[in-house]
């Protein structure tokens, strides 16, 4: 799939929130979904890599900003949203994709400090800004919230299983914020993607090479995804066309999962 589909207007007049950023699927959204018309406001730990990334989307002419964050330190969640409300005054959508890889192998070898830093990364700090998310989007009417969740998540993780367990976990507060926000016309749902071309899988070849070929041979379309491949159906789901779509949890693994 190439980049070139023509853009549809999917996200005009919204303020959408991106975790991760900075790279792989982040870099991704926030490419896609300022093309699709939302003012976007990126969050990651390299500033740097935020500021470029930023610099590309305005040369673009998308309107972004940037907010460096530690998804390990609630007060730096805190503090980016308070900047999201500084400078647009509303929150229209959230993509909490940001996350990090546990040192691969097995449970019985899994260290206390991978289940420490699994639990910060990918589960509390979504939990910490999906509340904050939440309560930016209420004074305005509502908006919708994605979480990248994984394929480890559905089934036995055996080489992942802390960084499985803490999407699983994730899995449970997509579909209960789901039910909890809907008065408050908050959407919530997930993504569950398979292997993707993506900085994180390249570091799991580094620990277990030939891991990316045993991945690709499970996919029964035959590659990995790309990473804008992944944004794809995050920026539908974060529209309005998706208006009645709430507590999904949504495979974008290329029948990986099926």
């Amino acid at each position: 799939m190439t980049n070139d589909i023509a853009t549809l207007g999917l996200l005009t007049g919204k303020v959408v929130f991106i975790t991760g950023a900075s790279r792989g699927i982040g870099a991704a959204a926030a490419r896609l979904f300022a093309r699709e018309g939302a003012a976007v406001v990126l969050a990651a730990r390299s500033a740097d890599a935020l500021e470029n990334l930023v610099t590309e989307i305005r040369v673009d002419g998308g309107v972004a900003d940037a907010v460096t964050v530690d998804l390990a330190d609630r007060a730096t969640i805190h503090a980016a949203l308070d900047r999201v409300e500084q400078l647009h005054g509303r929150l229209d959508g959230a993509f909490n994709n940001a996350a990090t890889i546990q040192q691969p192998g097995p449970l019985d070898t899994t260290s206390d400090a991978d289940i420490d830093e699994q639990f910060a990364v990918n589960f509390r700090a979504h939990w910490t800004a999906m509340k904050a998310e939440a309560a930016l989007m209420r004074r305005t009417g509502g908006g919708a919230i994605v979480n990248t969740s994984s394929i480890g998540s559905r089934r036995a993780n055996p080489a992942l299983p802390a960084y499985g367990a803490m999407k699983r976990a994730l899995n449970s507060i997509t579909e209960t914020a789901a039910v909890t926000w809907a008065p408050d016309n908050i959407r919530v749902n997930a993504l569950t993607p398979g292997g993707t071309a993506t900085e994180m899988i390249d570091a799991w070849e580094t620990a277990t090479p030939g891991i990316i070929d045993q991945i690709s041979a499970s996919i029964p379309l035959g590659r990995m995804a790309t990473p804008h491949e992944v944004a794809e159906p995050a920026a539908w789901l974060l529209s309005d066309r998706a208006a009645m779509i709430t507590g999904a949890i949504i495979p974008v693994d290329g029948g990986a999962g099926a």
